[in-house]
């Protein structure tokens, strides 16, 4: 008898129809392998992947979107926090861990990831669906990072999309741009600075970059003239919240914690 996930990655690979016009080029693949740190075998598979459906209109009527993939990279994706959370906070109790897993897994956070890997400069989409991306609409590059979460594991197993999703939210819980609960960070470190006589913290953007619509910003804070914390966001409010996060860990490490 076959083992389960085994016969669930041979069901999707054998299901995948026909791939893109425009497949991933050879330069496109290498930059796509360094950006998500993992070697493509199947190239057409993570061609599907970035396929959003308003695309489908100018490819064969045989082909497929990533709507499937998206599918699949949605239970992988939970199953990997899951796991993490379950690991990392051995003491939480359930209602902690499901609230936590969403502020990891909702569509806020997935962007989150996506914008790390620029996503955005590999879809293949329509013109209207790339306007509304323009504007800031998530659901795409979302839905995308998803279907990338199912590229690998077909390509190369669950530990090694275990692996890919790993790196995506651990690096983001690391540099700010997302956290495992909902708290006002500026509020908590203005409190902190003022008991301890240090003034008000001042937030000072030292980096813009990235297109209209996939913006990143880097701010950091200052207490009495001196650094205390760099953080980064698709906007300045999120940048600061993240700098004024790391501010704490850095001053009051066991208060944060």
């Amino acid at each position: 008898m076959r083992r389960p996930m085994v016969f669930l990655r041979r069901l999707f690979a054998n299901r995948r129809r026909a791939t893109p016009e425009r497949p991933l080029s050879d330069e496109q693949r290498r930059r796509l392998e360094h950006l998500i740190r993992y070697t493509i075998h199947l190239p057409d598979l993570f061609a599907q992947a970035l396929v959003h459906r308003s695309y489908l209109q100018r490819l064969p009527t045989s082909a497929s979107s990533n709507e499937r993939l998206e599918f699949l990279g949605d239970s992988i994706l939970n199953l990997v926090v899951a796991e993490y959370l379950f690991q990392r906070f051995p003491q939480a109790e359930e209602g902690e861990l499901t609230k936590a897993r969403s502020r990891l897994v909702n569509r806020k956070a997935l962007a989150a990831y996506a914008r790390t890997l620029h996503l955005s400069d590999f879809i293949l989409m329509s013109q209207s669906a790339a306007q509304s991306l323009d504007k800031g609409a998530e659901a795409i590059v979302a839905d995308t990072f998803e279907a990338l979460i199912a590229a690998v594991y077909l390509d190369g197993g669950f530990a090694a999309a275990r692996d890919f999703v790993l790196r995506q939210v651990t690096g983001a819980l690391k540099v700010g741009s997302i956290v495992t609960k909902d708290e006002n960070y500026k509020s908590r470190l203005l409190e902190y600075a003022q008991s301890h006589g240090l003034g008000s913290p001042r937030y000072v953007i030292v980096r813009e970059e990235g297109p209209d619509h996939d913006r990143l910003f880097t701010v950091d804070v200052l207490l009495d003239g001196v650094h205390h914390g760099t953080g980064i966001g698709k906007n300045k409010k999120e940048a600061e919240q993240a700098a004024a996060s790391r501010a704490l860990e850095a001053l009051a490490p066991e208060e944060d914690a």
